[in-house]
């Protein structure tokens, strides 16, 4: 431990979420080991102190800062590439290969940090759930950042393994694009999945989708594939996203690319019986915002999600 440099998370004793999240943490990152995860090195929770959780320091900080940040150079898109595989890879083992199946809940940019080498190490497991392989997870108690939700799962309320993919596919066409999930016009939003998908993607021009402060210095077959796993992963329809080892096989070029419909499709789906509890952070133009309240399902609602 001497001359380790490490990073510290404060924890307020006084929020309830803050204390379940801490308790998150300590279940289950500090049983992972990942060369894609951020590792705890130690907590702590003693007296009337608040909870500290002490991370291995990641020297280039998080991608969202990258991606979004002041820095008048772009992220390379090898370092981008590198990026998407190593969080590819960390998805990969907490949904199938650790002992049980991880459903982080929360996968976006602020939550990916990078080392000195821009590897990809994937954090914050306070939201996380252990679910054992084979069954499926459902909650009423929706978290997360809007942008990267499903748009099923906020209104369902069931979180699994497939929330998790949608999510990783919306932060894959963020790295490729350099665009927020979520971007106002007006009125409206401009969601990044439709954006790809309707104007680029179903005029057989994805590529010209790709972050312009690049000045097309990337691999096309790079970046066209993790354009289209992005799309894939992102399908509307939960039951037509791909396992995170189908994504990964095609990321790895060991499979072709899917082909997907030129119009992006609209999933329907029932929201459960009653109204449920929501604490989410919103993601839009690079910026967040929280809030909590009671989310009441529609089908105005289950349309404008999807848009």
């Amino acid at each position: 431990m001497n001359n380790l440099a490490v990073a510290i998370k404060r924890v307020s004793k006084g929020s309830k979420q803050g204390r379940k999240e801490y308790a998150a943490e300590v279940r289950i990152i500090s049983r992972l080991r990942h060369r894609n995860l951020v590792q705890l090195i130690g907590w702590c929770h003693r007296g009337n102190d608040d909870l500290l959780l002490v991370y291995e320091l990641m020297p280039n900080g998080s991608l969202d800062a990258h991606l979004h940040g002041t820095s008048p150079l772009p992220l390379p898109w090898p370092h981008r590439h590198k990026i998407v595989l190593g969080l590819g890879s960390a998805l990969l083992y907490l949904h199938q290969e650790w002992e049980q199946c991880v459903v982080h809940r929360d996968i976006k940019p602020s939550n990916v940090m990078l080392d000195a080498s821009f590897n990809a190490k994937l954090g914050d497991f306070g939201l996380a759930r252990l679910v054992d392989h084979g069954r499926g997870s459902h909650t009423t108690v929706l978290a997360g950042t809007m942008g990267y939700m499903d748009p099923e799962c906020m209104i369902t309320g069931r979180a699994n393994a497939e929330s998790d993919v949608y999510s990783f596919g919306v932060v894959l066409l963020e790295i490729a694009c350099g665009r927020p999930p979520m971007v106002p016009n007006g009125e409206d939003v401009v969601h990044l999945v439709q954006w790809v998908w309707e104007y680029y993607y179903g005029r057989g021009a994805v590529l010209d989708a790709a972050d312009a402060r690049l000045n097309g210095e990337f691999d096309a077959t790079e970046m066209e594939t993790v354009m289209v796993v992005g799309l894939w992963c992102a399908h509307p329809d939960r039951s037509l996203r791909p396992t995170i080892r189908q994504a990964m096989n095609v990321l790895w070029s060991e499979v072709p690319l899917p082909s997907l419909p030129p119009r992006m499709p609209v999933a329907a789906f029932m929201p459960p019986p009653d109204a449920f509890y929501y604490t989410s952070s919103v993601a839009t133009g690079g910026t967040s915002s929280t809030g909590t309240g009671t989310t009441h399902s529609s089908a105005t609602e289950t349309s404008t999600l999807l848009k």
